[in-house]
């Protein structure tokens, strides 16, 4: 492990990883502790405001570019913002199923999905990790296998239903 990378990357990239891996340790805790108490709520408010700074600081980060300045990565900065205010309003209506599916997936999504891309070969993370690679992130073929991954784990969550007999 070097943390070399890190270091020397472009402080909106720091800012992101920072803030990615606290929300990637608080989100799981929040996930699998009771719910509904007053601890619950605060580190849930602080989970939002750390997924807003990912969500934002990843708009300044443009390493893989195919659409001017940006790649589908970064679609995960527009979607995570909008499940999130979608999750709070389902939270503050009581519908607390809502809330919690809507989390569950916006944690997936934004923390494992988003950053298992971070691992692909070229990309910081896999540096960090497994040592300096030469391989561009799109001769990986987890560069396809992700976005597969991605759709069926969202798909997973939002299919389990909450019935009441």
């Amino acid at each position: 492990m070097d943390i070399k990378p890190f270091l020397e990357a472009d402080p909106a990239i720091q800012l992101h990883m920072v803030f990615a891996v606290f929300a990637l340790v608080l989100g799981g805790l929040i996930l699998w502790r009771r719910k509904g108490t007053p601890r619950h709520k605060f580190a849930g408010r602080v989970w939002v405001v750390s997924m807003m700074v990912v969500s934002f600081s990843g708009f300044f980060i443009h390493e893989i570019r195919l659409w001017g300045d940006f790649s589908p990565i970064h679609i995960f900065s527009i979607v995570v913002p909008v499940f999130l205010t979608y999750a709070i309003r389902a939270a503050r209506k009581g519908n607390i199923d809502e809330h919690r599916r809507t989390m569950q997936a916006t944690y997936l999504g934004g923390m494992l999905i988003a950053g298992g891309f971070t691992f692909l070969p070229g990309r910081m993370n896999n540096d960090i990790f497994f040592g300096e690679s030469n391989v561009d992130v799109f001769e990986s073929a987890g560069f396809l296998l992700f976005p597969l991954v991605a759709v069926l784990l969202i798909a997973l969550v939002f299919s389990r239903t909450s019935t009441k007999v």
